[in-house]
């Protein structure tokens, strides 16, 4: 079952844990692997159909209003584009921490990310507590 949000990975079938297995074990690190590689193919896939939309429906409209909404419809796929580039950035940092071994574990405080957060956003480098902490004072600033 695909995702609607555009940049919302595909969900594949959620990952449960055998009740003795430990926190990012082969498995889950197979698990998450999968899906960030699936994840990046489908934005892969939708930059190819972006640039081919955008080349095949380039037309000099006569009409100024015709010329001004094209413009606005590309100007809104390159934005999304530009958004799914720095998706891709840091999916392609996740499957460096699962390499490294540093995959799950908070970049703050070092703490156990937890499976559910990182099944529901597996390029989460923040426990929960941090990320937080994190937006409280991005909010101060």
């Amino acid at each position: 079952m695909a995702s609607t949000h555009p940049l919302a990975p595909a969900a594949p079938t959620p990952y449960r844990p055998a009740e003795d297995e430990a926190y990012m074990s082969d498995a889950q690190l197979a698990y998450f692997r999968k899906a960030l590689l699936d994840w990046k193919q489908d934005l892969l896939t939708e930059v190819g159909r972006t640039v081919n939309h955008m080349q095949d429906e380039s037309t000099a409209f006569p009409d100024p209003n015709d010329r001004a909404t094209q413009e606005e419809e590309f100007s809104l796929e390159l934005r999304t584009r530009d958004r799914e580039r720095k998706l891709l950035k840091k999916i392609n940092e996740s499957l460096a921490q699962i390499d490294s071994g540093d995959y799950g574990y908070c970049e703050a405080c070092g703490v156990e990310i937890g499976l559910l957060r990182m099944q529901a956003r597996p390029t989460a480098t923040l426990c929960i507590d941090c990320k937080m902490l994190e937006e409280i004072r991005e909010k101060q600033g």
